[in-house]
């Protein structure tokens, strides 16, 4: 199992389903036990996977936010690729889909023959796909779209856009496909989905489809439960730092000319340029990140294999990370299982947010695994996904809840192997 995110149902039945890369969603009921048949399975229709390390996959699944009436949710996975590729010789390497499934009668069984595609991007490398799905707080749904993959946004399917000093550009281009995009759109109107009236490139240049962009990888975002609902977006650097945007309606997030707040170079990508645009073609800002560490392979030091994106913390364990931003770190150098927990206090005015570590009581170094993914429950209880192996294999990965151990205080990770 390769568990890369929790979230539970929105049916007071307690329970929660957690995502696995290998194609497949398993319930864990209100008492704790994981049920024996999965809720879905599409490990069938999906590309092959590779069991050291894959970023392709089952990765994103959010429910309707009138599920419990309706029985409908929704998937991102990954399947073989179609004939053609991005040119002449280059062929794609998946089809990432994005489809609405319904329960079947039985509760705990989708219906697998309800599947409605709502749309299929050819990928034309197999790394960075972003993943994420989940339903904003205007009941719109929320899908991250990687840059297309390979390294620096330069690679066969990798449009050019406005800015010349780098090769490249999905991150930055709009008009000619969706990677590099956090997409908003409407499953409740249209065929097979609409359009929100208010989406930024409505009635001009630019894919209606898409509600920010300029991101690399946002593998993992989510939406604050409480406060003011701000959308998190944790996106994969490359060489140099990794980054967290509060991501805004029609933002540019600087991909690829900015990699964090440093001006970035496609041709040396473990040097800054000294200089770079703080504008795009169309005058729109390109938005710093709150949050940036430094990547391991940084000559100035860091040890950050990637960030994971994680969650505002709205539970009632932690009085203390009562509106906190937890997230993580994917690994350290090495090739072993030793992500990091880290803690951030959100605040507005501009500037990158300071952030610490957070030790945890039977792992106070880190966190003792791979960490793939968060999920959050319906009480705004943060939860961890990890695994013991890199890769989308095994029967190591484990689902933690963040909870704070009553006698001295410490932070604790309540688990359990799933």
């Amino acid at each position: 199992m390769s568990p890369l995110g929790v979230v539970e149902a929105p049916d007071n039945s307690k329970r929660l389903f957690i995502l696995d890369q290998v194609g497949k969603v398993w319930i864990v009921d209100a008492n704790g036990n994981r049920l024996m048949t999965p809720f879905i399975d599409v490990s069938s229709k999906m590309v092959p996977l590779n069991v050291n390390y894959d970023e392709r996959g089952l990765l994103g699944f959010a429910f309707h936010p009138d599920y419990k009436t309706n029985g409908r949710f929704f998937i991102y996975y990954t399947l073989p690729p179609r004939p053609g590729g991005p040119q002449t010789g280059v062929s794609w390497n998946n089809l990432s889909r994005i489809a609405e499934f319904k329960v079947s009668a039985d509760p705990n069984m989708a219906d697998m023959s309800s599947e409605k595609v709502l749309f299929d991007i050819d990928d034309p490398q197999g790394n960075h796909n972003g993943g994420t799905l989940a339903f904003g707080p205007d009941g719109y749904l929320y899908i991250a779209i990687g840059d297309g993959g390979a390294a620096n946004d330069v690679a066969p399917g990798h449009v050019m856009d406005w800015y010349d000093v780098n090769a490249g550009g999905n991150g930055q281009d709009v008009d000619s496909n969706l990677f590099g995009d956090i997409l908003r759109i409407d499953v409740n109107n249209g065929s097979p989905y609409g359009i929100p009236a208010d989406n930024p490139f409505v009635g001009k240049s630019g894919r209606d489809e898409i509600y920010a962009y300029g991101f690399r990888n946002p593998y993992r975002f989510s939406f604050d439960m409480g406060g003011n609902h701000w959308l998190y977006v944790g996106d994969a650097g490359q060489s140099l730092y990794e980054e967290v945007s509060v991501v805004w309606k029609g933002g540019n997030y600087g991909w690829n000319v900015k990699e964090g707040t440093h001006c970035f170079d496609a041709a040396n990508n473990t040097v800054e340029l000294p200089g770079c645009p703080v504008e795009d073609a169309m005058g729109n800002d390109l938005i710093d990140p709150v949050i940036e560490m430094n990547n391991a392979d940084n000559p100035k030091g860091g040890r950050a294999t990637t960030i994971i994106g994680g969650n505002v913390y709205r539970g009632r364990d932690i009085p203390a990370f009562k509106g906190k931003y937890i997230f993580g770190t994917f690994s350290q150098p090495g090739n072993v299982p030793n992500g990091e927990l880290f803690i951030a206090n959100p605040r507005g005015g501009g500037g990158l947010w300071d952030f610490e570590e957070v030790a945890l009581k039977d792992h106070p170094d880190d966190i003792g695994y791979y960490l793939k993914g968060f999920g959050q429950d319906m009480e705004g209880e943060v939860y961890l996904t990890v695994s013991s192996v890199a890769g989308p294999s095994g029967t190591t990965g484990k689902v933690f809840r963040l909870a704070q151990e009553k006698d001295h205080g410490h932070k604790d990770d309540d688990g359990k192997n799933y």
